[in-house]
C-alpha cells in the first residue's frame, strides 16, 4: 500500500516537505509519526485525507496524511 505523507511548519526540518510511503496493511498514523522520528508532542495534529484523526487509526491505500506541530500565536 501507499499513502502520501505532508509534514507542515517546524516538522519539514530536515525532513522532506511531501512523500510518498509505502505500508503495510494495518499500519497506523501513529506508526507514520514513529517512522519519521518525529516526537509524540511533536505530532500535535494528524489529519488523514482533510479529516482530523485519531493517532491509532489505521491507513487505507492511497490515503494522505497530514501531520501539523503544536501552533503557538500572541
Amino acid at each position: 500500500m501507499q499513502i502520501k505523507v505532508k509534514l507542515f511548519a517546524t516538522l519539514r526540518e530536515n525532513r522532506e516537505k511531501e512523500m510518498m510511503m509505502d505500508i503495510a496493511p494495518g499500519t497506523t498514523a501513529k506508526e507514520i509519526v514513529d517512522r519519521l522520528n518525529i516526537l509524540k508532542e511533536e505530532a500535535a495534529i494528524i489529519m488523514i485525507n482533510g479529516r482530523h484523526a485519531n493517532p491509532d487509526q489505521v491507513l487505507e491505500d492511497q490515503d494522505t496524511v497530514s501531520i501539523f506541530p503544536p501552533i503557538g500565536g500572541g
